[in-house]
């Protein structure tokens, strides 16, 4: 599987995802926040990419929105308040 989106200038970004983290999980934090995606099999992607820049999506019933400031969130109210980085800082001497 891959996950599809519609770039500002017209073209398609592909994310193909290592196996590593759910599809479901890639493309939100991987996706830029606010715009459609949609989970495409492999075979639905051309493997010709000599005209690869002209590709369009044709209009989809999309599976979700892409999120990564909701998922970075959730990741640092996720950690132990032990395990956050603490800086001290120290006025400089004048």
């Amino acid at each position: 599987m891959k996950v599809i989106y519609a770039t500002p200038t017209g073209g398609v970004a592909i994310i193909h995802p290592t196996g590593e983290l759910p599809i479901e999980v890639i493309a939100r934090k991987d996706v830029p926040q606010g715009v459609p995606y949609k989970f495409v099999e492999d075979s639905s992607i051309p493997t010709d990419r000599t005209f690869r820049n002209a590709w369009v999506a044709e209009p989809f019933e999309p599976d979700g929105l892409g999120d990564p400031e909701g998922y970075w969130a959730e990741q640092a109210a996720a950690l132990e308040p032990e395990s956050q980085l603490e800086l001290e800082f120290e006025e400089p001497e004048a």
